[in-house]
């Protein structure tokens, strides 16, 4: 929470305002954060400060690891967080690429279980790590990457949250993610949540002890009509203590959340909140 509230702060006072041309609104705008989540400690980043719903960015980040590309199929795991994107982008509706309602394109997951070779066929990005990662080898290359430039056009949205980098140091698991963009107010929120969430759970199905999770953030902003809520609202209130997530100890394999595995495989205890805030979200 200090560390989210810390960025909040920074981005208000030493941002720079930017028009941004895909949403047609002005953010202020910082480049360069580095969060970290102690995975170790079981200390999950789930923000306080207002109430945070992690269930939907689990469920997101189920739907990456499984190669989802419909919002139908996310939905059905839990969460709506590609209905907008799928269905209200503009330059995604006239597409050619685009095979009707709900479809997202090549987007995440899609691309990284079905990278494409430049000689042909494809590469499970996941499937290599986790088989290293159970064999207990780290060849410093351990990179689950959903960005392909070649592919941008046939997806209705670059991704955000795009590389994430496996690394195995005196008998733990760490983890680096990278960020190109974050909304701070609303994407940030499940951000957190999901480095942390897949940090702890690649541990538990490759058997490991988790150690830390890094982010970085490249360009951190808050658009203009959620800057007042930020400011007079979510800054002005105390946060409480971070909360712990219990993963269903049963869930033992890549194949198990390919398969089974659902939300309510995940629990919080001790989540102490505010009361929730409305942030606008831009398409």
């Amino acid at each position: 929470m200090k560390q989210y509230l810390e960025l909040a702060n920074k981005i208000i006072t030493e941002g720079t305002w930017v028009d941004n041309e895909r949403t047609g609104k002005r953010c202020l705008t910082l480049i360069n954060a580095d969060l970290t989540y102690d995975v170790d400690e079981g200390k999950f980043p789930l923000i306080t400060t207002r109430k945070s719903y992690y269930k939907s960015a689990i469920a997101e980040m189920i739907g990456y690891i499984r190669g989802y590309d419909s919002a139908a199929q996310f939905r059905q795991i839990g969460t709506k967080t590609w209905d907008a994107n799928a269905n209200q982008n503009q330059a995604w509706l006239s597409s050619p690429y685009r095979k009707g309602e709900d479809d997202c394109g090549l987007i995440y997951g899609k691309i990284a279980r079905n990278f494409p070779k430049p000689d042909g066929g494809s590469v499970d990005l996941l499937r290599k790590i986790y088989n290293d990662l159970r064999s207990g080898i780290d060849d410093r290359g351990e990179i689950y990457t959903f960005y392909h430039p070649g592919a941008f056009h046939m997806g209705c949205l670059r991704p955000c949250m795009y590389s994430h980098h496996f690394s195995l140091l005196g008998g733990k698991l760490y983890l680096n993610s990278t960020q190109r963009s974050c909304d701070v107010p609303l994407g940030l929120n499940f951000n957190m949540v999901q480095v942390y969430f897949l940090l702890a759970i690649m541990a538990q199905i490759t058997g490991h002890k988790p150690g830390k999770a890094y982010h970085k953030i490249v360009n951190a902003h808050i658009y203009e009509d959620q800057l007042e809520l930020m400011q007079n609202v979510q800054l002005k209130r105390e946060p409480f203590n971070s909360p712990s997530l219990k993963i269903n100890p049963q869930i033992k394999t890549l194949e198990d959340l390919e398969t089974w595995v659902s939300v309510d495989d995940f629990e919080v205890e001790n989540y102490e909140f505010h009361d929730p805030i409305s942030y606008p979200f831009s398409v």
